[in-house]
């Protein structure tokens, strides 16, 4: 039964606390464990964990925001599930964050940890709702609003994270997942297959590796293929619906093609891929199977992204995490901009975001003219335009309600309405061929001169109009000398601070987003640290504090009005009623 945590608020007359001395209480009180009760523990709304719970009577729920926060500090310190305990059973400044003032309070074990992370799991898988980045957003919304943090500029990269998976080749992982499959087999079916099954089983998947020669290999792929869809099909009516029988089922599809003989419809060849065939999506690892491959700047990683969104207004004084996003690392970083962007939307005030190269696309220039952002980026993807021509981007475009463009100016000045097609697949402008003729850069311009129209047409596409504003806004930015995109290189670096070698303790897509929300939310525990030690904030607290004063003192002169007021004409009243 849920039940929400409110025994935190209620502070017990006697604790472990007040048995220091004050100067410590009081750097307590003001160390990350003071910040993160404060900003974090108590802001955590527990309410919507409530469907993790029965809603009949039964013994309570062990306080959400106690296990929330401890996953976060464990991700955030690299814990293994036993330092986590010991920290949270031995440390009073964990437990003073966590809302304890006394050893032994609120003891819980294992197990329940366990639960809880299973619950969570298979809440994510039947609604798809992440209920741990669902609390990250909902405590940094308040954070926001508490530290009046301007959102309107926003700015968002993405890094590599990799799977606690072991990296192998081909065979030793077509090898692998034979051997699971054998496990689930009966005695009988273990017989029949004994021969075939033989140099698969002399040790795991790694010494079979080891022991075959590079010039094997095409022909040991085939001999797996062979073995493997003969399994596939006998398989089937007892095992189908097994995991193991599944894995095995889709390292076939993405490793082999089957052809049908031409003479004899029953006569199949299976023929291993070749190597540079094979997806990035293909599975890595039995254990992950949301993992997927990536190359990037010649660095292969297997595993994961995570992209970063953080506020970054110049005005403030405090700049805050947003938004954390997790994916298998194929995904787009466009793809993710996509996801985020509605939600940003709703949640801030968000105007405009930047953002590297990898973010633009088509879709995505569609959609923020859709919302009405402005998207930035501090490089330009793809081929760099020849400076000695003129870029499409170097004209302004109007574009009406349903992002079509409407006008173009040119750099001259010369500003003309667009037209669409004939052919209905594109848009046309008409320029003036008196001022085209004497201009500089008629050379250099994409708009070209007609055979019977005189005039010089610029024809261009809906997505090459909204990707030239994007490129436009983009080379503004970089004309005036700022960056500020630069910073959230910092924030991501602080986000992958648990990672040992780039690499997580945990496997799977649920736990690894989750695992990143955790430094996630202490990277904005420490901001707020820093700004309320701050000479800014010391500057703000003066002036609420006299604010308040001077509030208070016109209460008081209120109040004391009002009861002169009162006692004036109560005397009154008593004067008047002797006279009768």
């Amino acid at each position: 039964m849920f039940k929400k945590n409110t025994r935190h608020l209620q502070l017990p007359l006697t604790s472990h606390i007040d048995e220091l001395p004050e100067k410590y209480q009081e750097r307590l009180k003001n160390s990350w464990a003071g910040i993160f009760y404060s900003e974090y523990f108590i802001n955590l709304d527990e309410k919507p964990f409530s469907v993790l719970y029965a809603d009949i009577p039964s013994r309570p729920n062990v306080p959400v925001n106690v296990l929330v926060s401890l996953e976060a500090l464990k991700s955030e310190n690299d814990w293994t599930d036993e330092e986590m305990m010991d920290h949270f059973n031995y440390d009073i400044q964990l437990r003073y964050a966590l809302g304890y003032r006394r050893l032994g309070e609120g003891d819980f074990g294992m197990r329940t940890i366990y639960y809880f992370r299973e619950r969570l799991s298979r809440y994510h898988q039947e609604t798809g709702v992440n209920l741990i980045n669902q609390a990250f957003e909902q405590v940094s919304d308040v954070q926001i609003e508490k530290y009046k943090v301007k959102t309107n500029l926003l700015r968002k990269d993405s890094t590599q994270v990799m799977s606690n998976i072991q990296k192998v080749g081909r065979v030793q992982l077509l090898v692998e997942v034979l051997q699971r499959v054998h496990r689930i087999l009966t005695e009988e079916e273990k017989e029949r297959y004994e021969e075939e099954y033989a140099p698969y089983l002399k040790g795991h998947a790694g010494q079979f590796v080891y022991r075959m020669k590079k010039n094997e290999i095409e022909g040991k792929l085939e001999q797996i293929g062979i073995l493997i869809q003969r399994l596939l099909d006998d398989l089937k009516p007892e095992h189908g619906d097994e995991p193991a029988y599944k894995i095995l089922e889709r390292v076939f599809r993405e490793h082999y093609e089957v052809e049908q003989s031409k003479t004899d419809t029953k006569e199949r060849s299976i023929i291993a891929k070749p190597n540079d065939k094979l997806s990035a999506s293909s599975m890595q690892s039995p254990d992950d199977l949301e993992a997927t491959y990536r190359e990037k700047r010649g660095k292969k990683y297997y595993g994961y992204v995570t992209s970063v969104t953080e506020t970054c207004n110049p005005k403030n004084n405090l700049q805050l995490i947003t938004s954390i996003q997790t994916a298998p690392n194929n995904t787009d970083d466009s793809k993710l901009l996509m996801e985020a962007l509605p939600n940003l939307k709703e949640r801030t005030e968000l105007a405009t975001i930047i953002t590297d190269a990898a973010y633009a696309s088509s879709d995505t220039d569609e959609l923020v003219q859709e919302l009405g952002i402005t998207h930035i980026q501090t490089a330009i993807r793809g081929r760099k335009p020849d400076p000695n021509k003129l870029h499409l981007s170097e004209f302004e475009i109007k574009l009406d309600d349903d992002q079509k463009p409407i006008e173009i100016t040119c750099p001259q000045g010369q500003m003309v309405s667009v037209e669409i097609s004939k052919q209905k697949k594109a848009f046309v402008a008409h320029f003036s061929a008196e001022q085209c003729d004497s201009c500089p850069m008629v050379d250099h311009c994409p708009a070209q001169k007609g055979k019977r129209d005189q005039r010089y047409h610029l024809r261009i596409t809906k997505e090459k109009a909204l990707a030239a504003i994007r490129q436009r806004l983009s080379l503004q930015f970089l004309q005036e000398g700022r960056n500020l995109r630069a910073a959230v290189e910092s924030t991501v670096k602080s986000i992958r601070k648990p990672l040992s070698g780039g690499k997580l303790g945990v496997r799977g897509l649920f736990r690894v987003s989750c695992m990143m929300i955790g430094p996630a939310v202490m990277t904005n525990v420490r901001r707020i640290k820093r700004y309320l030690e701050s000479p800014e904030s010391k500057n703000e607290i003066d002036k609420t504090e006299k604010a308040c004063q001077d509030t208070t003192f016109l209460s008081f002169f209120r109040f004391g009005i009002i009861q002169y007021m009162v006692s004036w004409l109560s005397l009154n009243r008593i004067y008047c009623f002797v006279n009768l």
